[in-house]
């Protein structure tokens, strides 16, 4: 066995395969538990923490990413009964996604997503250690050429919407 201590490139390629895993882990985890993919999941709590209802536009631009990826994402829970699209009174045009009793439930049953760890711990860091990682996270991003990929604010492996399924 070789007693060279392990480089930096090494370490850095630990850490990322570490934090890969752990998504990965988490993803297996929460299907097992609910069903659900982890984007699906942040669908149905910004639909719990807004009154039980939302726009695609107004899900989409929360999570940061295109509208045609809610509009997969609500599919989903839309056909598992979590939620329903209901047209708005104000604008016939316009449609509602419509949070349901056991969307509520699979909210609440769900195992503590990874990126509310994730947030917890960060917002207890200092501001510079913050702006610090940030802009370590953004440069690897960078490196990876991933710095212009369509991303949620949540935790998952895999693409959010390749073609017309989910990861």
């Amino acid at each position: 066995m070789n007693d060279r201590p392990r480089d930096r490139t090494d370490e850095s390629l630990i850490a990322l395969r570490r934090i890969l895993r752990a998504t990965e882990l988490y993803s297996r985890n929460l299907a097992q538990a609910s069903g659900l993919t982890p984007a699906q999941l942040r669908v149905l709590q910004l639909l719990a923490t807004s009154g039980g209802s939302a726009t695609p536009k107004e899900l989409a631009q929360t999570m940061g990413v295109a509208q045609a990826t809610v509009t997969t994402l609500v599919d989903k829970i839309v056909s598992r009964g979590m939620a329903t699209r209901m047209r708005s009174d104000a604008d016939r045009r316009q449609t509602n996604v419509v949070l349901q009793p056991s969307g509520r439930e699979a909210v609440k049953a769900a195992p503590d997503a990874l990126q509310q760890r994730y947030v917890r711990a960060f917002e207890q860091l200092k501001d510079w250690e913050q702006a610090q990682l940030l802009a370590s996270l953004e440069r690897v991003a960078a490196m990876l050429n991933a710095d212009d990929m369509d991303a949620a604010p949540v935790l998952t492996t895999g693409d959010l919407k390749i073609g017309d399924r989910l990861t």
